[in-house]
Parts: structure tokens; sequence; C-alpha cells
């Protein structure tokens, strides 16, 4: 008896199942009579019969003839058949059959995904060595995936993958702070996750089922984040044709999540002072006292204690928003998470995009291993998202990655210098005010959302 598990449910077997594709019917017969005795044998002459088979019996091995059709262009249909079977389950094992020793096509299948391939004539008693063979490999990786599967789970928190000792602290952390209404920091670099810890901070508190409202105090201009921020009363400056409830408002009785929150001009911090202090808003315009009740969880990437040294950020805000600092780590100090989330992506958007990749090649998990990863968990999401785009086989290589690829190896053409130049200035000036963006932004002349908005775009070259 054999227990299979098929889009979430468990198959009973009495035996494995064996799908035989060959357009010669002696060829069929000669693997039914061979192979009936361990193995229920279904058997398919072309590829309408084989994909019929393939969704009904779900077979743990294929015996895939490589060119169904005598006289047609050799190994299409098989190819294109190979294709399509493992898109419906890409573990199952399928060996291709040739009567040709033609090399390169065989190796381009096994480059698709095949197990192995084998030229005809057949010999039964080799190829059942072959077939037990992947079978028993078969078994092991479905024992392996239900391993991993469990681990994981043990790993992840809210969205939050991980199993370095650094962000197994932050998930206490957040399971310890969470019931409570205290306001919290959350510091680290860009792409991080400060966002998600912020969403896990909401969804395991009391006010889960309460709103959980996002605003970035360092994407919006500053003439439009107080509005944004408390709302405005109909006339209170020009376009404001009706009231409009700000995004406090908008979080009553939930969670809000102010994120850059070094970038709020001194004028808005005195007001979100005030509502810390007295839990109450007024609106642009209005002179009336409205009571909010929300939980504030604020998030920064720059260094607010060397603000409030040189006078850009309030020490008592500061101390009221920090009651307690949830500090992430970047990916670089987090060790085994890198491969663990590189695993994740890959199973996760390989599955959405129905490509059938296996995993990665051993360079190309040394190079997620050892790349220093400057845009943190957010550029190896968007780095796995481009292998899965281009990855053409079934482990993704170093380049599919494009982990080599920054600007010293880019042709230095007008435009990539121009690029390369903007970046060290921008760079350069962030460093100088230990991660302001307004102060970065009026040094080299731009507005605080024109670099913002070039961050965000060569987000890859920055480490904020």
């Amino acid at each position: 008896m054999e227990t299979k598990e098929l889009n979430g449910k468990k198959v009973m077997t009495e035996k494995p199942v064996i799908l035989i594709v060959d357009d010669e019917e002696g060829i069929r017969a000669q693997f039914s009579w061979a192979l009936s005795q361990d193995y229920e044998v279904v058997q398919a002459h072309d590829q309408e019969s084989a994909l019929a088979a393939v969704r009904e019996r779900s077979p743990s091995l294929v015996a895939l003839d490589v060119s169904l059709t005598p006289g047609s262009a050799h190994g299409k249909e098989g190819m294109h058949l190979l294709k399509e079977i493992l898109s419906f389950d890409p573990h199952t094992k399928v060996v291709m059959i040739t009567a040709n020793d033609e090399k390169d096509i065989m190796l381009e299948a096994i480059r698709r995904g095949a197990f192995d391939y084998y030229v005809k004539p057949i010999n039964l008693e080799e190829i059942k060595v072959m077939f037990s063979r992947a079978l028993y490999l078969q078994k092991l990786e479905n024992e392996n995936r239900k391993l991993n599967d469990a681990l994981l789970e043990k790993k992840s928190f809210r969205e939050m993958i991980a199993g370095s000792p650094k962000m197994q602290e932050v998930f206490s952390m957040i399971r310890r702070v969470a019931p409570t209404d205290a306001t919290v920091l959350i510091t680290g670099e860009s792409g991080t996750g400060k966002e998600l810890v912020a969403r896990a901070l909401h969804y395991s508190s009391m006010r889960k089922d309460k709103p959980f409202v996002v605003i970035n105090c360092g994407a919006i201009p500053e003439n439009l984040l107080e509005s944004e921020l408390f709302g405005h009363e109909k006339g209170s400056f020009t376009d404001a044709y009706s009231q409009k409830l700000g995004k406090f408002e908008l979080a009553h009785t939930g969670t809000i999540f102010l994120d850059e929150i070094g970038e709020l001009s001194p004028q808005l911090q005195v007001k979100l002072l005030r509502f810390l202090q007295e839990q109450v808003i007024e609106r642009v315009g209005g002179n009336k006292p409205i009571n909010v009740d929300v939980r504030i969880v604020a998030a920064t990437n720059s260094d607010l204690k060397q603000g409030m040294t040189e006078g850009a950020f309030r020490e008592d805000l500061f101390y009221r928003l920090s009651v307690v600092t949830l500090n992430l780590p970047p990916l670089r100090e987090r060790g085994e998470d890198k491969l663990l989330l590189a695993n994740f992506y890959l199973q996760k958007l390989a599955r959405e995009s129905n490509k059938m990749i296996k995993g990665f090649s051993k360079e190309a998990a040394k190079t997620i291993d050892s790349y220093s990863w400057p845009g943190n968990v957010r550029e190896l999401e968007n780095k796995i998202k481009r292998a899965v785009i281009l990855c053409s086989s079934a482990l993704v290589n170093s380049q599919d990655l494009g982990l080599e690829a920054d600007f010293e190896d880019r042709p230095l053409d007008l435009k990539n210098a121009r690029i390369k130049l903007e970046i060290k200035y921008m760079k350069e000036s962030l460093s100088r005010h230990k991660g302001n963006i307004s102060r970065a932004a009026r040094e080299i002349g731009i507005s605080r959302v024109s670099f913002y908005d070039l961050m965000k775009k060569y987000s890859s070259d920055f480490k904020e």
C-alpha cells in the first residue's frame, strides 16, 4: 500500500503507478508484462491519452517515448509532453525513451526536468533497475519535503520566516509586546521587513479585527502629509472641497503604522507628540479636539538619536515612540535565513508562475549564501522573482539570479555613467547626514520625494 499526496489530498494505491507512453503497441505490452507484478501499469499511445492518464491516475513514474508520431521532428512531441507532465506535478519522475542515441536531445530533456533517459532496444532488467532507482529517489524526496515543510512551519511567524537566533529573539519580543498597547519603534535597514513586524504586532493583538493603517512619512510631500495624517475640514486650503478623515481617524480602535518616522517635520512632530500625550487630534483647518483610540507602531531606517543630537528630531517624541524598540538585523547577519528565505520564495513564485523549478544549483546556493544583500529581504525576493522568470531548467543557476551584475560591470555609456554618479552622490550625502533623507536631499539640490523615489528605483544599490 502506497500513500501519495496530490493537490493537498492523500491518495491510496496498492502499487506505485507507472505510465508507459509509446505509439508502438508491442513496446507498451512488453513493459506491461514485465512490470505488472510490482507496479500498476497504465498505457497511453499519444499526447492526449497520456495527459488524460496523468490527470486521472497521477503516476509516480512516466516512461515517455521521445517521438510519439512517426515521421515528425524527433523530440518535439516528447519535449512538449514532458513539460505538460511536470506542470501537472513537478515531482513526477520521467524517464525518456529513445530509439536513437541523440545525447543532445536527451541532455536537454534532463535539463528540463526529466529524471533520466534510456536508448532502445529495451533491456528489461536494466530499465527495471532505473525505474526502481527513480521511485526510491522520489520516496526520499517526498520524505525530505515533509521534513522541510514541518521545519518551515516551526520557523514561520505571521508571514515572516526565520531560523536565525537574532530573528527568533525578534519573534519572541513580538509575542510578548503584541497583547499590550505599548507604542513600538521598529528600527533596521531598508528591506528588512519592518512593515511585516508591524503587521505581526497588530494581528497578534486584541486589535486584530480592527483597522491596520499604513502611511509612509517619507513618500508624501510635507505640505500634504499633515492632511493625510490628521485629515482636513472643508475649505481649509485650496482644493479642500470637502471634509477628509485622516489616517488616525481611519485607524480608530486599530493600529497605525508610521513608516520612516524620522522624516516628520518639526510641526508634525509636535502634533504627534500631543496625540501621544492626550489621545486627541485636530484636523487641518479645524479647532475641535477629536478623541482617537489608536495604537502607534513607528519605523525608521535612520539614526533618530543622531537626529536628536542635531535638533532634527524631538527627544520627548523619541522616548514616547520607543517604549519598546525592536531592531531588525540585516539579512547579511541572519546566517541560515538567506537560503531558507530563498527556497521559500522560489517554491512560492515557481508555483505561482507554473514553472518546473526544483531548486538552486550548488553554485547558485553558494552565491546566495555569500552575497551581502544590501537591499536585504526585499532585494532577495526581487532576485528570486527574476530567477524564476529567466530560469529555463530544473535548477536556478547563478546567471539567473544576476547578482554579479552591478554598475561596475555595466558598459559605461552616458546614461549609466550619469546614474552611477547620481547614486554615488546620494549615498555619500546619506552617509554624511546619518540616513536623514530630508537633509541629504537638500544638500544635493532635489526634493525629498524625488530623493526617495530614486532610492526605491535603485534599491539594490543602496544600503540605507
